[in-house]
């Protein structure tokens, strides 16, 4: 018997009207990111305790102003709220409008209002509305809107308890409607409802304005509203101008009544002095680039400790698997390709925790608007605008949310140029690659005394990856031929100080959301990639030791060194040996040998797993002196047979690293932008545009420096 589908609440609202926070507040850690049915748009789904409802499902839907949709944020939850049939509909809603603008709010309040879904309006940081002096009649409010008003501030978690209670009394407004439909509206409205069986007058009157944009209309019904609106003479948008006047008439009389004193904004004069700073056509940049040179000193500085910690626990547990489990298929499985693949992953959790901190404290405090409002210029000039800053700097996380996040870009060509580019970002899963190989090649030495040399690489390497997105961007510019206007139109939150719970949050669901992902792919690669370089074609692997006695018959070797040749023979002559030796030929101009060659392969998965990919060749075939050596240090020991200097020098290790930089090798990265484009025309002139670029800058860098 199936169990009972628990009920839904969705939380929706403005942005910045803290939707965020109180979605934190009432489901902790007890929460996923999910994309809602058909599209790539991220919904972030939890769980809590409503009285006498038990647990209860909580989305967190896209900030929005209306339900008039303009961009792909704004359609799903005009879709989310007129879809009553879909099983993931919510039951009840709760508004969040922002105390200190409630006239803003209330309007989105409204027109949830009319669609007769009961709801509750939280009025939100109170705090803000206690320092600007204003004050409301709260029961005033919510006798002439017809539903509950909890008072919160969500930062802190302050009527929290009151609003869930409301939540399970929750009933539809039943004091008529907002906003009468106009006489001339009326026949097609009550033929609609009739056809579709709709619940009131004003969710008929949302199909007959925008059946475009309800993609879970079947193509008769989007058929029947057409016929309908025809037959009616009925215009798409002819009354949205009256309702928005008529809606904020209703809401300023509304508010006259129910204001007990006048905000006094005196108090956001501190927020206004520091933006004269901070968004300074000279400062502004100076600040804005001094902070993500903090970030990148700080990612290396801070974490170096706990990596280092973390590799040699792994590099110790692998040597005691192998030394203490009999020997077999199965131990050398997990001591030489399961242990040292996920260890190529956890050590650079530190540095990805102290990134994603970074990133939430500047959208915490405010500052990250700052940053699209004094990017905008600079943005256009390239064919991008400054909500395209959003997504590259998501794209320093990861590249999948980070696209998906252009969606708020209403103007096509924008918001398809953002997407090409947005993967030329470094992002976190490339932290592993950039400092294992800066760590071979940039000594880590002070510069002043003060700043460390491979933060600054780092820094460079990320630099490096904003100025190719816009000269990419730039280029797109030129050969997309839309003549589209766009313009940008943001409010600037107030400076808050970051909330420790919401960062904390933050760090701790994408830390974990990036290592699960990771691991998964890295514990399946490692695997196979365990097999590949274990077995091979022939016999040459099983007698290994045979061949290598009789090519060193007249040398003088070790037991160690016959080992370490036996080690290094069977791995040349394994499968993964013969892929890799296959394709040696193109990427030898590189500086590139047949072992990175099966790093370059699997690293097309995910960009992380070349580090895990090293991990384990090494592990297979160049021990060393000593078992316990870590990643890094197995490395630094590998030699080029050619010319007998390591091989990993400052001219292969700054190839890979622009390689890296560049290269789209990132399969859900691709996955994402075909849904996000409805077609495989863009991400297949991204892969190659990238691939190209990769490789020849790569090719560049090795033939001037080797």
């Amino acid at each position: 018997m199936s169990q009972p589908q628990r009920p839904i609440i969705a939380l929706l609202g403005n942005p910045n009207s803290g939707k965020s926070s109180l979605f934190n507040h009432l489901t902790g850690l007890n929460q996923k990111v999910g994309n809602f049915p058909g599209v790539t748009v991220e919904k972030k789904l939890g769980y809590t305790n409503i009285p006498e409802q038990g647990t209860t499902e909580v989305i967190d839907l896209p900030g929005i102003y209306s339900i008039y949709p303009r961009s792909l944020d704004e359609r799903i939850v005009a879709e989310v709220l007129l879809d009553h049939n879909s099983p993931n509909a919510p039951q009840k809603l709760v508004v969040v409008v922002d105390a200190t603008n409630i006239k803003r709010g209330l309007l989105l309040l409204t027109q949830v209002l009319d669609l007769g879904m009961p709801t509750v309006l939280a009025l939100n940081m109170m705090d803000l509305a206690a320092k600007a002096g204003v004050s409301y009649d709260f029961l005033k409010l919510a006798q002439k809107l017809g539903v509950a008003v909890v008072p919160i501030n969500a930062r802190k978690g302050e009527g929290i308890e009151a609003l869930k209670k409301e939540i399970a009394n929750a009933k539809a407004r039943t004091i008529g409607s907002v906003f009468p439909i106009w006489k001339e509206a009326e026949a097609p409205i009550q033929e609609l409802r009739k056809q579709l069986h709709l619940d009131n007058d004003y969710e008929a009157y949302q199909f007959l304005e925008q059946p475009q944009s309800l993609t879970f209309l079947s193509k008769d019904h989007q058929q029947l509203v057409d016929t309908i609106r025809k037959k009616n003479n009925f215009f798409p948008g002819k009354f949205q101008g009256a309702e928005t006047i008529q809606r904020y008439g209703f809401i300023q009389d509304l508010l006259n009544e129910a204001t007990l004193k006048q905000a006094d904004y005196a108090w956001k004069n501190f927020s206004h002095r520091l933006d004269k700073v901070l968004t300074h056509k000279v400062w502004g940049y100076l600040i804005f680039f001094s902070v993500l040179f903090l970030v990148f000193q700080s990612v290396f500085a801070w974490a170096s400790y706990p990596m280092d910690f973390i590799d040699g626990l792994f590099a110790d547990f692998s040597s005691w698997l192998s030394a203490t489990l009999p020997d077999g298929a199965l131990t050398r499985l997990f001591a030489e390709g399961i242990i040292p693949g996920l260890g190529g992953i956890i050590m650079f959790v530190p540095q990805i925790a102290i990134l994603f901190a970074f990133i939430a404290v500047l959208e915490e405090t405010g500052y990250m608007a700052r940053v699209v409002f004094l990017m905008d210029k600079i943005m256009r000039k390239f064919g991008l605008n400054g909500k395209s800053v959003v997504p590259l700097m998501s794209g320093m996380a990861c590249a999948i949310p980070a696209i998906m996040a252009t969606r708020t870009i209403d103007n096509w060509k924008e918001r398809t140029i953002t997407i090409m580019v947005t993967p030329l970002m470094s992002c976190s899963a490339r932290i592993p690659i950039f400092t294992i190989l800066i760590a071979l090649i940039v000594p880590d030495t002070k510069v002043i005394g003060f700043f460390n040399l491979q933060g600054l690489a780092l820094m460079a390497l990320y630099l490096l990856g904003f100025v190719a997105a816009l000269v990419s961007a730039w280029v797109m510019k030129k050969l997309i031929d839309v003549k589209e206007r766009s313009y940008l139109m943001m409010e600037l939150p107030t400076y808050r100080l970051p909330k420790g719970s919401n960062v904390g949050l933050t760090i701790v669901e994408k830390t974990k959301s990036f290592v699960v992902e990771a691991g998964k792919v890295i514990l399946a690669i490692s695997v196979v990639l365990w097999v590949l370089a274990s077995y091979g074609p022939g016999d040459k692997v099983e007698k290994a030791e045979e061949y290598v006695m009789q090519e060193t018959a007249n040398m003088r070797l070790t037991e160690q060194g016959f080992q370490d040749r036996v080690a290094a023979y069977k791995l040349e002559n394994s499968y993964a040996g013969v892929i890799g030796k296959a394709i040696e030929p193109a990427i030898k101009p590189l500086g590139y040998d047949w072992k990175i060659g099966i790093a370059l392969i699997t690293s097309f998965a995910a960009r992380e797993v070349f580090v895990g990919t090293m991990a384990t060749i090494y592990s297979i075939g160049s021990a060393g002196e000593d078992d316990e050596n870590t990643i890094k240090s197995r490395m630094q020991a590998e030699i080029n047979p050619d010319t007998g200097e390591a091989r990993f020098t400052p001219a292969v290790g700054l190839s890979l690293l622009v390689f890296y930089t560049f290269a789209m090798q990132c399969m859900s990265t691709i996955a994402v932008v075909y849904r996000e484009t409805k077609g495989w025309k863009w991400p297949m002139i991204q892969l190659t545009y990238m691939s190209v670029l990769a490789y020849v800058s790569a090719f560049i860098v090795y033939q001037l420096l080797r």
